[in-house]
């Protein structure tokens, strides 16, 4: 495998492990005006927009394993974050791939915007449920992960835009 390869999946594993550094080490943090959530929102959403990146270059399986990578070496310093998110970003990655694929032929920016939208709500759910025992929060944790797709989404449709005015030339 080409070095140039390994960097979306080496950026989903470092998203994954920062996340639950950043819940570890912050707790939560304001998102808009009246609306906490884990501190690892923000990680959490760039890893579902990487997740898309490695799917469509490597497939599901090294999506799923990458997740597991990360909840293994998030385990070295918090087994429960580790479980909550592998659980999360596991069952996440099924209806985001699901949801990526389909919308896909749509072109990647609204790819990246739907499934990023599917796996934060599934992502949040399961993880507050099994990392808090509680969906408390969930509306600043989908919104914190919204930012990061969102911003992810915008750069992919200028890069979809510029290879399009290149091809038009």
């Amino acid at each position: 495998m080409k070095p140039a390869l390994l960097i979306w999946p080496a950026l989903y594993v470092g998203t994954v492990v920062g996340a639950n550094l950043a819940v570890q080490r912050w707790g939560l943090v304001p998102v808009a005006p009246g609306l906490d959530a884990p501190a690892g929102v923000y990680f959490a959403g760039l890893a579902l927009a990487a997740r898309d990146a490695v799917h469509e270059r490597h497939g599901g399986l090294v999506a799923a394993a990458m997740v597991l990578l990360g909840t293994a070496l998030s385990a070295a310093f918090s087994p429960r974050l580790a479980l909550a998110s592998g659980a999360a970003f596991l069952c996440s990655e099924l209806l985001d791939g699901a949801v990526w694929a389909r919308l896909r032929r749509s072109g990647a920016a609204i790819a990246v915007a739907g499934s990023g939208l599917v796996g934060a709500a599934v992502d949040s759910a399961l993880f507050l449920t099994i990392a808090f025992g509680s969906t408390g929060g969930f509306a600043g944790a989908v919104l914190g992960k919204l930012y990061a797709t969102a911003a992810v989404a915008a750069a992919v449709a200028l890069r979809e835009r510029a290879a399009r005015t290149r091809r038009a030339v």
